[in-house]
């Protein structure tokens, strides 16, 4: 059955592994994914620990419907305590990982303790074991994969790999499975490394069986067609993700020079269609590729058409590329773009958090907060292709200047000074996306509450700029749950837009426990499915029957547990907030909406506590004992698995 795959234990320290089913309550508590990782987390994490120490708790797991029938089953969820926030860590990834994990028998994998030398896990048909990996250590992610496929001979072992930023304790250090299926935010790869946890292979031919094979068939017709018909699936299927970058840098929307600027002008170099140009390599009938039961296909293969690494093979660039290694750095080349992309997938770093920090040092080099001899005579001013490149090797083997960085936004600056925490762009520690929000109250509101810190992915109402009509935003927005508050079609306007962000963090928590991607959701497409849809896939593919209303719950319940975490990490209402540049420094370019505008503190104060008051929040974002009861949180951690 789809339910019957297990949580499995595994001591590195000790060399011990037990697996156990998981009680069906707990199912329907949390389902999976996120929302099962959060649970365990927060039952087997004792508070305070080091998150790079061996007391750390990771957590890997594919969501409840993943390797099912359901349209997008890939997403592979991973969690720990946070080497870079210090609060919930939290990331997510597609491709092929989560399903083969299930078609091994398990949904969860809880991983305690440090292995004594470099190791991996194998894990095939219900049986785990714990492998060397000393000769993998300083290997890329894409080498490991090779080495490892090699040594077990079998061509499809799907690996989650970290790379030399891993192993390096870079706090921002991803996980990759495939060429750039990146788990990238909170540093999960640094806890991988911080356990000499080289990789996890998994290879399974256990049958998956569906509840109800020809409903779950027919009614995943109906999903494909209600996916692919939608135009920004059609234009994803096209150019990948990147048209986004392009369409929110036409308007000023796009963070340039750090926070300087909000939009790169003369920029058609590394604009969508001229990434889709260079991106040559076919599959099937054209170049682009996707993740286990997907037909939107969003990524691209391709091979650097020159320069050092050229031939260099890989996939993407994501749209987070095109911020991190065009817009933030100003420069505006796609080889640029390409070769960053390519040397974060190997060296396993969040491409995001890395041209963040790398675009606010270069701020700091220019405002003399840096010096040449803090960079070892490099000269990193904005605009230099090969300086930035630079900095990344810098900062995945900790070499000058890039072991500080290394080190996150927070403790780099501290150890900077000089005013140096005043030019950092973040939130709870974690930098925030290329997006400049200071003319979206509602965007810029989710970043600030976000559970894992600065977040697009957690409750980001993308839609709210699509200008929708009141009509359409309360049908969008009165599902599940009633709602008959204030809503508005304006991006710039504060009124009603905490609901859409607790909506959107419901929404995007219930797909991350289910396991699916959020393209397929009301992320970036007002008619995509949500709850009633999710429901009735839940049901013929698993047989567990949830309303709408209930999977709603599970999304809440889920955000809540997050915030207990957090709140026993030391998290207060201080930390749901932004920068002081949102509101003090106007943007000074984009389109007529946009240009001038900037967040309003006092609004802004009024938006946090709209937002704590529909989630049950006192003043200070403390769940209420009704709130922790009517979601049946005031017992935990119940430890009950």
């Amino acid at each position: 059955m789809a339910l019957n795959r297990k949580v499995a234990y595994i001591d590195l320290t000790a060399g011990k592994v037990e697996a156990k089913p998981i009680p069906l309550e707990i199912r329907k508590l949390y389902l999976g994914g996120r929302g099962l990782d959060a649970y365990l987390l927060y039952n087997h994490l004792k508070p305070g620990v080091d998150p790079l120490g061996p007391d750390n708790v990771l957590l890997v797991s594919a969501g409840i419907l993943g390797g099912t029938l359901a349209s997008a089953s890939c997403r592979t969820h991973i969690c720990a305590k946070s080497p870079l926030t210090g609060f919930f860590g939290s990331t997510n990834m597609g491709g092929f990982f989560a399903p083969e994990l299930r078609f091994a028998g398990f949904d969860h994998l809880v991983i305690k303790g440090k292995a004594p030398k470099p190791v991996y896990l194998w894990i095939h048909n219900g049986k785990i074991e714990i492998r060397d990996a000393s000769h993998l250590w300083g290997q890329t992610t894409h080498e490991t994969q090779k080495l490892i496929r090699q040594e077990l001979g079998d061509e499809d072992v799907k690996i989650a790999v970290i790379g030399p930023a891993g192993e390096n304790l870079v706090r921002f250090a991803n996980v990759i499975t495939g060429l750039k299926n990146a788990g990238g935010r909170t540093g999960m790869g640094a806890v991988f490394g911080s356990k000499n946890l080289k990789a996890i292979a998994v290879r399974g031919t256990m049958d998956i069986k569906i509840a109800h094979p020809a409903e779950a068939l027919e009614y995943n017709k109906r999903f494909i067609s209600q996916i692919t018909g939608a135009k920004v699936s059609q234009t994803q299927g096209k150019i990948g993700t990147p048209f986004i970058w392009g369409a929110t840098n036409s308007w000023g929307g796009v963070r340039v020079r750090n926070f300087q600027l909000n939009q790169l002008e003369y920029a058609d170099d590394v604009e969508a269609e001229r990434l889709d140009e260079i991106a040559t390599e076919t599959v099937g009938p054209n170049h682009m590729s996707g993740c286990f039961g997907c037909q939107v296909h969003c990524r691209a293969r391709y091979r650097i058409p020159s320069g050092p690494y050229a031939g260099e093979y890989d996939e993407g660039p994501e749209y987070t590329s095109q911020g991190a290694f065009a817009g933030e750095p100003e420069c505006r080349s796609a080889l640029t773009v390409l070769v960053g992309n390519h040397l974060v997938n190997i060296w396993g770093l969040d491409n995001l958090e890395t041209g963040s920090l790398i675009s606010w040092a270069m701020e700091l080099y220019e405002e003399g907060i840096l010096t040449a001899k803090d960079t070892d005579g490099l000269d990193l001013r904005f605009g230099n292709d090969e300086a930035l490149l630079e900095m990344i090797r810098r900062i995945a083997f900790r070499e000058g200047l890039g072991d500080i960085l290394a080190e996150g936004g927070l403790r780099a600056a501290e150890r900077i000074g000089k005013d140096a925490i005043k030019y950092l762009i973040h939130v709870k520690g974690m930098s925030n996306l290329h997006s400049d929000e200071r003319a979206t109250p509602a965007l810029a509101l989710n970043i600030a509450v976000a559970s894992r810190g600065s977040d697009h992915l957690r409750g980001r109402p993308a839609i709210d700029l699509y200008k929708l009509p009141e009509p359409v935003l309360r049908r969008i927005y009165s599902n599940p749950v009633p709602y008959d508050g204030p809503l508005s079609s304006d991006y710039r306007s504060y009124e009603g837009k905490p609901w859409q962000v607790v909506w959107h963090e419901h929404c995007y928590a219930a797909v991350d426990c289910l396991g699916i991607c959020k393209y397929h959701t009301t992320f970036l497409g007002a008619t995509l499915p949500n709850f009633e849809d999710w429901s009735k896939v839940l049901y013929y593919n698993t047989g567990l029957e949830l309303t709408p209303q209930e999977i709603w719950t599970v999304g809440e319940r889920v955000y809540n547990l997050e915030r207990l975490f957090n709140m026993r990490e030391g998290l207060t209402r201080s930390h749901d907030w932004l920068v002081d540049r949102y509101f003090d420094e106007p943007c000074p370019l984009g389109a007529p909406g946009i240009r001038g505008a900037r967040i309003d503190r006092e609004k802004f104060k009024k938006m946090i506590d709209e937002y704590y008051q529909h989630r049950g929040w006192d003043e200070n974002g403390t769940p209420r004992p009704e709130t922790l009861e009517r979601l049946g949180l005031e017992r935990e951690p119940s430890r009950v698995l």
